[in-house]
């Protein structure tokens, strides 16, 4: 794994590594990919969606096994070798417990959680055999605090952050790094449909003590950027002694928790 450590000047950390992205189409999986391919990495992008993309991005549905197995076929039979991880994909289905739909339920369970383990199914045998690699997988700072109407999401990414520290556990011995990046509000098309109105994001900054939202210390919703950066560093040998953690990214929404 090259991973040579960006300096102050901008020297590229990825330059020759192999990195596969998921939810890579739009928003925060996105914003990873292209950062990644700046710093010098062959990007290879995963989505159910097209885009116009500065990366290869390949079409799959993370939720499908089949599609997981034929995608990570087709990149194992040009190259089986994979420096980084980072499974992005992600679906916001809204409703309590008892008006959320069964189908609503399985789909969160089935992108936010079961997509990362076909994933990582697939590929932790590879990053076994080389003995390197990291593996990053996005959560939520939900998986940390319950929220009103978000109950499958919650339970999707609490079982995704759960999920990720036992491949974490599994691969140490093998020299594997497996961390989790928990956002909070972050600018997306995914918060904007939830929001419904600009308006929304100062709601969201200010508090919504109806939903037991308590608001956003440092003042502002995050950038896809914000969360790339910590995704970014958790692949590099910045952090070669880190894994099995889980860095929140709201500006302090959790209150540390």
């Amino acid at each position: 794994m090259s991973n040579s450590i960006q300096n102050s000047g901008g020297a590229a950390r990825f330059t020759a590594d192999r990195v596969l992205v998921t939810g890579a189409a739009s928003g925060i999986g996105r914003r990873i990919a292209e950062r990644f391919s700046r710093e010098g990495a062959e990007v290879i992008g995963v989505d159910c969606l097209s885009a116009d993309v500065p990366f290869r991005l390949l079409h799959a549905d993370v939720a499908n096994p089949a599609d997981v197995k034929r995608v990570s076929d087709q990149i194992k039979d040009e190259a089986e070798r994979l420096d980084v991880l980072v499974n992005v994909a992600g679906i916001l289905k809204l409703g309590v417990s008892d008006t959320l739909s069964c189908e609503d339920w399985q789909r969160c369970m089935d992108v936010n959680a079961s997509g990362a383990f076909y994933l990582m199914r697939h590929w932790t045998p590879v990053f076994r055999r080389q003995r390197y690699g990291a593996i990053v997988n996005v959560s939520s700072n939900a998986a940390h605090v319950p929220r009103i109407n978000m109950a499958g999401y919650c339970a999707s990414k609490a079982a995704l952050t759960s999920l990720s520290h036992c491949v974490a556990l599994e691969l140490a011995p093998y020299g594997v790094r497996c961390n989790v990046v928990s956002p909070g509000s972050t600018r997306t098309p995914m918060l904007s449909g939830m929001l419904g109105d600009p308006a929304g994001e100062q709601r969201l900054v200010d508090g919504l003590p109806e939903q037991f939202k308590l608001g956003i210390p440092l003042g502002r919703i995050a950038d896809p950027d914000d969360v790339a950066d910590v995704v970014l560093f958790l692949a590099s040998s910045q952090a070669r002694h880190v894994t099995m953690q889980d860095i929140v990214v709201d500006g302090g929404a959790t209150l540390g928790s």
